[in-house]
């Protein structure tokens, strides 16, 4: 059974044209909890996919203005991780 502390830190693969097109590289980007750093987003990745990590990379997105009506706010702030597997490693998402 996989630990639940590292299903907290990994919250879901970022699915767009560009990290698609960064899969054939063996880059694969998630979002992750704004909390974690990158040792932690390593450890938990390495844990639950069984691969080996060769270099990691974070983004910290900032909150952008949102209205509905007359009410204004703000998205919630998110960081994301692309990470590069080491030679011949995969992760399977689908």
């Amino acid at each position: 059974m996989k630990d639940t502390k590292y299903l907290e830190i990994i919250k879901a693969p970022v699915i767009t044209e560009k990290s698609e097109a960064a899969k054939q590289e063996g880059k694969y980007t998630f979002k992750v909890d704004p909390r974690a750093n990158k040792i932690e987003i390593k450890e938990a990745i390495e844990k639950i996919f069984n691969v080996k990590i060769q270099s990691i990379r974070t983004i910290n997105v900032k909150p952008k203005k949102r209205r509905v009506g007359r009410y204004s706010g703000l998205t919630n702030r998110t960081k994301k991780a692309i990470v590069t597997l080491a030679e011949g490693q995969t992760i399977d998402l689908g």
